[in-house]
């Protein structure tokens, strides 16, 4: 076993390695303070038959024993991987993805195993430097190493990898990934920060990348296997020179057409045609045959960018695609926006509900709760395909956060607006940058919806490709640039200032002049985006669809809370019974009451009104009458609370029998005239006549 340290953000990093899992071909036992994180890298001997992929799965596994819980539900066991773990496994694929061999088809499989948690360090983070040192250190070929930092913003300084209490207060987190010559990811949110602001933090991050880079490198060096020789997936040059011959010229023709469908079958069909001619030759090399056709489109669509500074649709380097909006299509929901950009359509619906719907969090960390939710959901039929429509996959689940996260800074707090808020996007037609349109969807969305937020949020997606030196910037890619270029940067914001970016760069030497080229072309970008928006509102309804809750707000002592639930429950229960509302009774005395019906929610709040309500001397009520006794009868003044009436207050004349005055049942008014030092309450009906 071989041990190895470093300081990380004023806190010990320790690798471990050749003690545990000593069967994979790499592993990384992760120790940052008291996170601990066993991470395996492990590789088929051959490559996969069939496939024209890179086929590397990342697991994350959050196992409940390392922040000492036991998995709730029958089976007492981890389940299916929750939505934090499948963005983890994603940050972590992210980063490693590119550093892999040209052609390399053997499987290759990434476990994170998540041991040991300690919330002022982030496990993520430590499985990402394992995952690269894993692969470092085991005979799989792997041009890293890389690593991960995250950068909190703290009194306007920068922070690394910030603890549980500076990320309460950050106006920034940004994860960066790299290696140490470039910058490979970035994932971010921020409170409406500058550009500038993120660009110094992602170079900030860079810094301390190289640092951990470097302390790999040393472990490589120290106990690292020597790499495989491995058949890597190639095509023949004589075979590439004559499919290039061949096809280049209709190919380059066929690129050239602003429709996306027109696109896809003219080039399809020249492939078609160029597979058919060069299987008679070269039988059984259809995947190189392809693969060939690929890397020609792609140096094609390359070249028509850098040199003719023209796009495959035609437009222009910063021109953006048509851009409509509409919003109120659903005459149900309680708010809906589609927004369309070229052949990109989005419809994104709101629904608002009571706080008892908030979305509980129940991970490695404490239990929280959610208040706003956002589900992005990409049928097949969005890119003309016919597949089954399963749970959401790695990559919806992806683009969902994303677009939750653009939205966050903007979405009232639950004293401004005391509803849960879920947005659901439904990708109608996608030519790439659906999860901006998702963003500008949900903009439209909320405002139609009444949803009071701060500012409208717009978003964009930039594209680079880069020949050498020189480079060239895309404003609002669609899918054949994003498949083809060097990054994909997405961007989203109001006209205060950014607040999400993912950004994944498939090549070294990008700067900071074209990071900061970038940011300012998106600002651009999504100011364009956010005029058109306006066009079609410009603020927030004032008013909520009439199909959606109402909510009234009634503040009452805490010592009243139980009084208003009652035994079991039984008092609140027979409230929502009673009146049809729901209620949401929080533990600081506030309490929600959310109903369509205007009549069912006053009615509701009358009676919680009368529960908690004291008695006080001097005030006149209509109780009803519960018990006779020979010496008076006791009426209930309000709900739960009674007083005595005595005979002699019954009436003005002298009376014999209680009975002969009043019933059980009936209604009597009367006047409280004392209540004594043992809280029983006195009352006369005399007085009053």
């Amino acid at each position: 076993m071989q041990s190895f340290e470093m300081e990380l953000g004023g806190r010990k990093l320790t690798i471990e390695t050749g003690k545990l899992a000593k069967q994979a071909n790499g592993a990384a036992f992760v120790r940052y303070g008291d996170t601990v994180v066993l991470v395996t890298a492990t590789a088929s001997a051959e490559p996969r038959e069939g496939v024209d992929f890179f086929p590397l799965t990342v697991d994350y596994e959050e196992k409940m024993y390392a922040a000492g819980k036991i998995p709730g539900g029958f089976i007492k066991r981890e389940g299916r991987p929750s939505s934090d773990a499948i963005l983890c496994a994603r940050l972590i694929d992210r980063p490693i993805r590119p550093l892999f061999p040209k052609g390399y088809r053997n499987d290759v499989q990434i476990v994170a195993t998540v041991m040991s948690v300690e919330q002022d360090n982030a496990p993520e983070l430590a499985a990402m430097i394992g995952a690269s040192a894993a692969l470092c250190i085991s005979d799989i070929p792997f041009m890293g190493p890389i690593a991960g930092v995250r950068v909190g913003r703290v009194n306007d300084e920068f922070v690394i990898n910030p603890t549980e209490e500076q990320r309460k207060v950050s106006t920034l987190n940004l994860t960066v990934a790299g290696s140490k010559d470039a910058v490979m990811m970035v994932e971010a949110g921020a409170n409406e920060l500058p550009e500038d602001v993120i660009l110094d933090a992602i170079l900030y991050g860079h810094q301390e990348i190289k640092r951990i880079v470097a302390f790999q490198e040393e472990i490589q060096q120290a106990c690292g296997k020597e790499k495989r020789i491995t058949k890597l997936f190639t095509v023949p040059e004589e075979l590439e020179a004559a499919i290039r011959e061949y096809a280049k010229d209709r190919l380059d023709e066929a690129t050239r057409n602003p429709d996306k469908l027109d696109r896809d079958a003219h080039i399809a069909e020249v492939n078609a045609d160029t597979m058919e001619h060069f299987l008679v030759d070269y039988p059984e090399m259809d995947k190189e045959i392809a693969m060939a056709l690929h890397d020609l489109e792609k140096e094609i669509v390359r070249h028509m960018i850098t040199h003719e500074k023209i796009r495959p649709d035609g437009r222009g380097l910063e021109e953006v695609r048509p851009v409509s909006c509409e919003v109120g299509l659903l005459p149900r929901a309680h708010g809906s926006g589609l927004f369309t950009r070229g052949q990109t359509q989005i419809m994104t619906v709101t629904t608002l509900g009571p706080m008892s719907d908030e979305q509980i969090i129940d991970g490695l960390g404490p239990e929280t709760t959610k208040h706003y939710i956002h589900h992005y959901n990409f049928p097949g039929y969005s890119v003309g395909e016919a597949k089954p429509i399963r749970s959401p996959g790695r990559r919806e689940i992806g683009h969902g956060a994303l677009a939750e996260r653009a939205l966050v800074p903007v979405i009232p707090s639950t004293e401004e607006f005391p509803y849960t808020i879920r947005l659901v996007s439904e990708v109608l037609e996608s030519n790439g940058s659906s999860s901006m349109g998702s963003v500008c969807g949900s903009t439209l969305s909320l405002m139609q919806a009444g949803v009071p937020i701060k500012r409208p949020v717009s978003g964009v997606a930039m594209g680079l490709v880069k020949e050498g030196d020189a480079y060239t910037i895309l404003t609002d890619i669609q899918g054949m640039e994003d498949a083809l270029g060097d990054m994909d940067f997405k961007v989203a914001g109001t006209e205060n200032g950014v607040t999400a970016i993912q950004m994944d760069i498939k090549v070294a030497g990008i700067d900071r002049n074209i990071l900061s080229s970038a940011l300012q072309q998106a600002k651009r970008g999504r100011a364009f985006i956010l005029g058109k928006m306006l066009e079609c509102i410009d603020k927030p309804n004032e008013d909520l669809s009439p199909y959606a809750p109402r909510v009234e707000t009634i503040t009452i002592k805490v010592d009243k809370i139980r009084d208003v639930i009652g035994t079991g429950g039984k008092v609140v229960k027979g409230i929502i019974d009673a009146t049809g509302v729901q209620i949401d009774i929080h533990e600081d005395g506030n309490i929600f009451i959310f109903s369509a019906d205007a009549e069912g929610m006053q009615k509701a709040r009358k009676m919680i009104e009368d529960i908690v309500k004291e008695v006080e001397v001097g005030e006149v009520y209509t109780g009803t009458v519960t018990r006779l006794m020979k010496f008076g009868a006791f009426v209930e003044l309000l709900p739960g609370k009674e007083g005595l009436c005595h005979i002699s207050q019954l009436a003005k004349r002298r009376v014999e029998n209680v009975e002969d005055v009043v019933q059980v049942g009936d209604q009597l008014e009367v006047k409280v005239v004392e209540i004594d030092d043992k809280g029983r309450v006195n009352l006369s009906h005399k007085v009053l006549l």
